[in-house]
């Protein structure tokens, strides 16, 4: 059942809301990573279950966000909106409240799960909320939220780490969620009008769970296999998840063609442009979101920096990104086409190097001065990628398919976010063992340059792959004012 839309006031009201929620759930993807040396002394966390903490929200999330995009269309969005909200509250509290690492990380997955039921729902009720011809508005706000809350987590989980609120420490960036939580349920429950699709979608719960297996199977005993030796269980157990995998895509295509409606439309990949597009995310935030874990460990473990100057660090970083998604999604796409999603990943690599070469002249006397260069390149190539990619790799998609492959796009950048902790952290923990430096600092500075020379490496086969997406997108889908183009982001 579909309930009349707010107007005025209430509309205002039910917005905050929906985009409270969004905000949230942008700022917890990242927020933590600052604060993983805190906790690491706090709960005696080894390196392997630090991956577990960053890694198990993104995966969660991943694979949970078209059955919550489902589950809202057939039971009703405001009415799933809210139990992901609540949920999201009490998950916060558990993260907050954990004893040890082993219920962070549940309470973190506990998170992804929730973020999955309430995020769908979000752009779903601005559709009802708003006539096309405001829509632009209220867009234009959720795209300049998101992108503030996607690069503003390590600043702001550094500033309230510091703040030490209540003796809380890093337990602080996760309670704040609390009364903004509360808040947006009382908000959503008065003000956010309830909808459901005018064609009911099947779930397809066991196509989840096969999923799940499959990429816990591989991201388990890669994370864990460094720490325990790589024994021949970790090596089994990667080949299975390998092979549920490969039964989870031969599943998924004979759904379709019985006409059934598959977790993921597999014959979506025979589009070259579509194929090329996935292939490409996961090439660009595999080494991406392996970036995000190893620098804050790098900074505050190697460099010794205090937490909120390491946070700070990541300004230009932060100063960046916008920006050139802005500009990029606007004008770079109109000009030079897919060009821009070739040299994204380009100046990203740059940055790397950069950052490489920096690093190992000056030395462990390395100042937030002398990384302003590699940061900034590293910032702008990531804004270059993230706002127009979705406009090429989704430009080519049939209409009848374009609610599953905005699914399978979501889920894809997700995805890659988990395998690149587990990845990325594990070539990084490896080159700290392997370091035959003597001082602390040489040690990390050993770890951080090998593995940025492999993510830098990640970034030029991401520009390669790009080159295989349309030379241009449709100009419908081209936004006309940069901040529409940070939706994105």
């Amino acid at each position: 059942m579909t309930s009349a839309p707010p107007i005025g006031k209430a509309r205002t009201i039910a917005l905050i809301s929906l985009f409270m929620a969004s905000f949230m759930e942008l700022l917890d993807a990242t927020i933590v990573n600052v604060a993983l040396p805190d906790i690491e002394r706090a709960l005696g966390a080894q390196n392997a279950e630090l991956q577990w903490m960053v890694a198990s929200y993104t995966l969660a999330l991943a694979i949970g966000l078209i059955t919550g995009s489902r589950l809202g269309d057939i039971y009703g969005r405001k009415k799933i909106f809210i139990i992901g909200l609540v949920a999201f509250t009490v998950a916060s509290v558990m993260c907050g409240a954990a004893m040890n690492p082993e219920m962070l990380i549940a309470s973190r997955a506990l998170q992804g799960f929730a973020s999955a039921a309430m995020i769908p729902q979000v752009l779903s009720s601005l559709q009802v909320m708003y006539k096309p011809s405001e829509r632009a508005g209220a867009m234009a706000g959720f795209s300049a939220l998101a992108g503030v809350a996607a690069v503003s987590g390590p600043i702001l989980g550094a500033i309230l780490t510091d703040a030490d609120v209540f003796g809380w420490g890093w337990r602080t960036i996760f309670f704040v969620n609390v009364p903004v939580c509360i808040f947006a349920v009382i908000c959503a429950v008065k003000f956010v009008p309830e909808s459901v699709a005018p064609v009911r979608h099947k779930l397809d719960l066991s196509g989840v769970v096969i999923l799940a297996v499959g990429m816990m199977a591989i991201l388990y005993p890669l994370t864990m296999g460094r720490e325990e030796g790589w024994p021949v269980w970790t090596y089994l157990s990667m080949a299975l998840g390998v092979l549920v995998l490969v039964g989870f895509v031969l599943l998924q295509r004979r759904a379709e063609q019985r006409g059934k409606e598959p977790l993921v439309a597999v014959s979506l990949f025979k589009s070259r442009p579509f194929a090329a597009g996935i292939a490409m995310m996961f090439l660009f935030f595999i080494p991406m979101n392996g970036f995000f874990l190893i620098q804050t460990l790098f900074l505050q473990l190697g460099l010794e920096y205090p937490i909120l100057k390491a946070g700070l660090t990541m300004i230009p970083f932060s100063i960046m990104v916008p920006v050139l998604a802005g500009i990029s999604a606007a004008i770079l796409a109109r000009k030079i086409g897919r060009v821009v999603l070739q040299l994204g990943p380009l100046v990203v690599a740059i940055g790397f190097v950069v950052l490489i070469f920096t690093v190992q002249g000056v030395g462990g006397t390395v100042t937030p001065w002398h990384l302003i260069a590699g940061l900034a390149l590293s910032g702008a190539g990531f804004g270059m990628v993230v706002a127009p990619v979705g406009i090429f790799v989704l430009s080519e998609v049939p209409t009848k398919f374009a609610g599953s492959a905005s699914g399978l796009f979501n889920t894809t950048s997700q995805l890659a976010g988990a395998l690149g902790v587990a990845i990325i952290g594990t070539i990084f923990f490896d080159a700290l063992e392997g370091s035959g430096a003597t001082s602390q600092s040489a040690v990390f500075i050993d770890g951080f340059t090998s593995t940025m020379w492999v993510m830098a490496a990640g970034m030029v086969l991401a520009s390669v792959a790009a080159s295989f997406l349309p030379r241009w997108a449709s100009e419908s889908d081209l936004p006309d004012e940069v901040p529409a183009a940070l939706v994105g982001a």
